[in-house]
């Protein structure tokens, strides 16, 4: 049985193209979640006035690729000691967010959060927020699959971000 996960962490583009790399993926779609706006478009979530976030939501396999390891991998793509945004990308819709849609996926992420604040690999407190998901609104066709129809761009997008998960998970 296929199960949901949504997360948010920077620009939906850099976190569609990290979740794309695993086995168990079956599908993502790039959108807007956690907001007061019906059918919000680009335009209106960059104001950064409409309360969404930017995410991926993710139709995965749990027993080719379970939500631990989601989760796990999760926090190698994302800076969680950021509550303002990922990387270059600044602002309230930009910020990192564990959104769960069951309660198992719930307590799955606290913990995982929690093991990641204790482990001692950084410094600042962990800020990724765990949140229940909300309605999901996919993002205009031209945001879906951005890393595959402009790859050069986002070989570019992803500076800083490689840069970070050598500087923390190698």
């Amino acid at each position: 049985m296929k199960e949901v996960a949504i997360f948010a962490g920077g620009c939906f583009w850099c976190t569609t193209k990290a979740f794309d790399e695993l086995d168990g993926i079956e599908e993502l779609l790039s959108g807007y979640t956690g907001g007061h706006t019906t059918h919000p478009t680009y335009e209106q979530v960059k104001t950064q006035t409409t309360g969404h976030t930017e995410a991926t939501r993710i139709i995965f396999d749990p027993a080719i690729f379970p939500y631990e390891k989601l989760v796990e991998f999760y926090w190698q793509v994302t800076d969680p000691t950021d509550a303002f945004g990922q990387f270059q990308d600044r602002g309230d819709s930009y910020r990192p967010v564990i959104f769960y849609t069951t309660e198992e996926q719930k307590a799955i992420a606290e913990q995982s959060k929690q093991n990641l604040q204790t482990s001692g690999r950084f410094d600042k407190k962990i800020v990724t927020k765990i949140e229940p998901a909300t309605t999901f609104w996919p993002a205009e066709e031209y945001h879906q699959n951005f890393h595959k129809k402009e790859p050069k761009r986002m070989d570019l997008e992803e500076v800083q971000r490689d840069k970070f998960r050598k500087e923390h998970w190698s």
